[in-house]
């Protein structure tokens, strides 16, 4: 039996709809059901889903306020008034800023960018840089991916004389700022088809307005902010990310060459994930260590060399942020060791001086990925008596709301139920933590602090090939609102278990149906291959992929979890040296145990991390896994710990001192000589010449000791000081008779069953019993 390492809440799609799809839509099983497990249940939706084009995009001009925003830009530039556009230093930032330039600049715009920075000024609209941005001599401000919150701010600037014009599409607080025109997709007073747009959505549409056509070209850097900031992928975003991706694969733009090469990925194979791993990282590590202005450098430039060079310096920023989180985390887990040992809380508010305050987002998530808490990252700042930081959350726990009831304590926080920023002063950091705790004991049941992992697409083997698995591409981009599938493969028997990797850390299993086969793959889970045997029933929990070796293509699964309901028997037998054996043994709720007491001084220098209990003297309850370390005198000792205990695993190594299986019996032809032999003697020193009589007739070394006893049990000899002679009797005893006989009869027929039987058969025989222990119980 081997337990999932999340709690599986399976939804299985309408098996009718399903098929109603494939039928009228000609596609597979896996697409049908991905479709409907996404609540896309008729063909006409369908459809239009999967086939979108440019009139998928609306009117720009639905859009609130967008005439007015044009009025003003083309205003500005027949004046040749400068513009400076004011974005955000994440990958939606820079690549609205980008778009927007690019826009302007063909329309002969005189224009400028500002990102401000992180650790000076904050997100959003700053006044030193409204300043800075009026004494280079603009009069207009384009605010891209921020600005609504901004209204001290636009007030600022307008004191200064200067238009301004706010692109946004995050939430807005109770007052907008006055400017001179807010584009938003779901600005009060509009009404906009589609209100998800990313900031680079917004700056997009602006573009389209100002240029009066569709600048294709530029979906390029829509995909990647779109997929970076992590709005749904359905509406118009899907569309921007689907031919974004598509005109990615084929691009000239230095920039998207440049940034896959140091991706170390293909150009021509990049997805929705290339993005979300590969290029918005390496794009995000600028602004979360400094200036992001070179990231908007890079998608500008029109020279190869100059988006190399950048390109380089984005990916040495992403390694040094890369090992910044890592140092981070792993001080981080330090503190939560040293504050809570064993007993770790509901929620994690961990903090230390001299963190890098653009990374502490990424370093929550890691901590309520492992540990499954919501976890708030703090960035100390003794000077100016500052923590600043992020929060990440769990299902259950809402994070703006329970910090909403700590804005006493909170100068500046925002968020959503799942993710939060803030600043506070470092003395109230021990208060936060403490009523986040109080609080989480009303709101967090221990259910809910269990990982959760939400299976939406059953399949069987035979729905799944190379064609099929290659043909998925006509259902990307997965993301946000059309979130990737989680594929489930049920009660197949594993074929092969092999560990794989230089570490040998890795897991490669071959799951078969009884007809067809599939490869699997569980990377850091090499440990499981421990924990299966041959044959097991599993269902498993994962991603499909096509895997290419060599020219040849085969269907394989990434593992993401695995579980078994069957009891496992693991076949130790033979396996003398112990270090092969004991550390693949569970350290917890195992019972070693030895039906001989021998076999207990055997092992105990060896069984450190275990108890060895000696049937029949200690008690043993209340385990899981049992070690049969050796054979019992007879069967039913090994049935009864087996209905006793019921175990979940049996490891058998039945460990024999002196096996006799293939020594054999005697047979009554080598009895019959022996005791003719002793007749003809007067005594006979079976002890010193036993050996050379037995290798005189070929016999085995402990035949003629052997037979001697039995002679010795039945009274047909007597034995004085190693010597043995014939005792003259009238009376008839059968060998068998003899308890030496018997005993090794007894011993060779429990070797055959539980030391060489084959595995199969041991199995079976260890199966009767637990079937007759479970009917006994429902009895």
């Amino acid at each position: 039996m081997i337990e999932s390492m999340k709690k599986w809440s399976i939804e299985r799609p309408d098996e009718q709809i399903v098929e109603q799809l494939k039928t009228e839509l000609k596609i597979p099983t896996v697409h049908a059901k991905i479709l409907v497990s996404r609540g896309i249940t008729n063909s006409i939706e369908a459809q239009s889903f999967l086939h979108m084009d440019q009139l998928s995009m609306h009117d720009p001009y639905l859009l609130y306020d967008m005439e007015n925003a044009v009025t003003l830009i083309n205003q500005a530039i027949r004046d040749n008034k400068k513009i400076a556009i004011y974005g955000d230093y994440d990958a939606d930032g820079v690549t609205s800023i980008s778009v927007l330039k690019t826009a302007l600049k063909r329309l002969g715009a005189d224009v400028f960018f500002v990102i401000p920075d992180r650790f000076i000024h904050g997100y959003g609209p700053n006044k030193d840089l409204f300043q800075e941005i009026y004494e280079q001599g603009a009069s207009l401000i384009i605010t891209v991916d921020n600005g609504v919150s901004g209204v001290d701010e636009v007030a600022f600037a307008k004191t200064l004389g200067m238009s301004v014009i706010i692109t946004d599409h995050h939430e807005p607080g109770d007052v907008w700022p006055d400017a001179d025109a807010i584009i938003h997709p779901r600005h009060p007073n509009g009404s906009y088809p589609f209100g998800e747009l990313a900031g680079v959505g917004v700056a997009f549409k602006l573009a389209c307005a100002l240029l009066e056509e569709l600048p294709l070209d530029l979906l390029e850097l829509v995909a990647i902010g779109t997929v970076a900031d992590l709005v749904p992928l359905h509406g118009e975003n899907r569309y921007f990310v689907k031919e974004g991706i598509n005109r990615m694969r084929v691009s000239r733009r230095p920039a998207i060459q440049a940034l896959t090469r140091v991706a170390g990925t293909i150009q021509a194979d990049l997805t929705e994930e290339s993005i979300g791993f590969m290029i918005g990282p390496r794009i995000n590590a600028a602004g979360r260590l400094g200036d992001a202005s070179p990231a908007v450098d890079l998608f500008m430039t029109d020279d190869i060399a100059e988006a190399t060079m950048l390109a380089e310096k984005m990916d040495s920023l992403n390694k040094e942020r890369q090992a910044l989180v890592s140092t981070m985390a792993q001080e981080a887990e330090e503190i939560i060791s040293e504050m809570y040992g064993e007993s770790i809380p509901n929620v994690f508010v961990i903090a230390k001086e001299g963190w890098n305050a653009g990374v502490v987002g990424i370093v929550a998530s890691r901590l309520t990925e492992k540990y499954y808490r919501p976890s708030i990252v703090l960035s100390l700042d003794m000077e100016s008596g500052i923590a600043k930081g992020s929060a990440r959350s769990i299902t259950g726990f809402n994070m703006f709301e329970e910090l909403t009831e700590n804005a006493h304590l909170l100068p500046h926080f925002g968020g959503h139920p799942m993710a939060a920023g803030m600043s506070l002063n470092i003395n109230d950091v021990g208060e936060l933590r403490e009523n986040l705790n109080r609080q989480s004991e009303t709101s967090l049941t221990p259910e809910l602090l269990v990982p959760k992992l939400s299976i939406d697409v059953p399949l069987t083997i035979d729905e799944i090939d190379v064609k099929v698995l290659e043909s998925l591409e006509l259902l990307r981009p997965f993301g946000m609102g059309f979130i990737k599938p989680v594929y489930l493969l049920e009660n197949l028997s594993v074929k092969s278990i092999r560990k794989i990797g230089a570490a040998q850390n890795h897991l490669k299993l071959e799951l078969t149906n009884g007809k067809d086969t599939i490869d699997a793959i569980g990377f850091g889970l090499g440990h499981i291959a421990d924990q299966l045997t041959p044959s097991v029933k599993v269902s498993v929990v994962g991603d499909l992929q096509v895997n290419e070796w060599n020219g040849n293509k085969k269907p394989q699964l990434l593992i993401r979890d695995l579980l078994s309901d069957e009891w496992q028997l693991f076949d130790l037998r033979g396996v003398h040296e112990q270090s092969r054996w004991l550390h693949t043994i569970p350290t917890q709720r195992t019972a070693f145990i030895a039906f001989q007491e021998q076999t207990v001084s055997h092992f105990k220098t060896s069984i450190t991390n275990g108890t060895i209990y000696e049937y029949g003297k200690d008690e043993i309850s209340d385990v899981d896994n049992i070690v049969f370390l050796d054979i019992p005198s007879k069967t039913s000792s090994l049935e009864t710990v087996v209905k006793e205990l019921n175990p979940k695993r049996i490891y058998a190594h039945f460990h024999v001192l002196e096996s006799k299986y293939f020594d054999g019996l005697p047979s009554r032809e080598q009895f019959g000589w022996y005791y003719s032999f002793l007749k003809k003697q007067v005594n006979f020193d079976f002890v010193n010449k036993g050996k050379a009589l037995a290798k005189h007739k070929s016999w085995n070394n402990d035949s003629v000791y052997f037979m001697t006893k039995v002679f010795f049990e039945l009274g047909f000899v007597k034995i004085e000081n190693g010597f043995t002679s014939v005792v003259e009797t009238t009376g008839k005893r059968d060998l068998t008779e003899a308890p030496a006989y018997k005993e090794r009869e007894n011993q060779m027929k429990l070797e055959e069953q539980l030391l060489y039987a084959p595995y199969m058969e041991l199995k079976r025989w260890f199966d009767t019993l637990r079937i007759e222990t479970v009917n006994g119980e429902e009895q």
